[in-house]
């Protein structure tokens, strides 16, 4: 059982792990072990998540979620498994954490006249700026 929150959590049968050969460091080691962690979380047909949070994260555009809406984590960082497989399963809890509360509605706001103001100060200066460029110069 994967804890998300208090009132979230997620079952062991939802979570898919695959363990595979890590790159990197580690010698002739690192061509035995399988230490790399590969979690799978089916987000489109989970049971466990509410119907807004699996929007929510259906919605993001991460490159880690499928087409398929399989949320695909892949955890390498450590060269024993265990740590690699807990990296993974904290990683899954702090993208679902992140659905849990819904974005802050935008309130439309205008601009002042002030900054009106300043950023056409700075349009005229910038094209003082240019025009002096192609001035050609007096030569007397």
């Amino acid at each position: 059982m994967l804890t998300i929150s208090r009132t979230l959590s997620l079952p062991e049968s939802e979570l898919v792990e695959r363990f595979l050969r890590a790159d990197g460091p580690g010698g002739q080691h690192v061509n035995r072990t399988e230490s790399a962690v590969e979690l799978r979380f089916d987000v489109a047909r989970s049971p466990s998540l509410p119907d807004e949070v699996r929007a929510r994260l259906l919605a993001r555009r991460d490159r880690r979620l499928t087409d398929d809406g399989v949320l695909v984590i892949q955890a390498r960082r450590f060269r024993d498994q265990a740590r690699n497989r807990d990296d993974a399963r904290e990683r899954l809890a702090e993208i679902v954490r992140g659905a849990l509360t819904a974005p802050k509605k935008r309130v439309a706001t205008r601009p002042t006249r002030a900054s009106k103001e300043r950023r056409l100060a700075g349009k005229q200066q910038r094209g003082r700026i240019k025009q002096n460029r192609s001035r050609k110069p007096d030569l007397e």
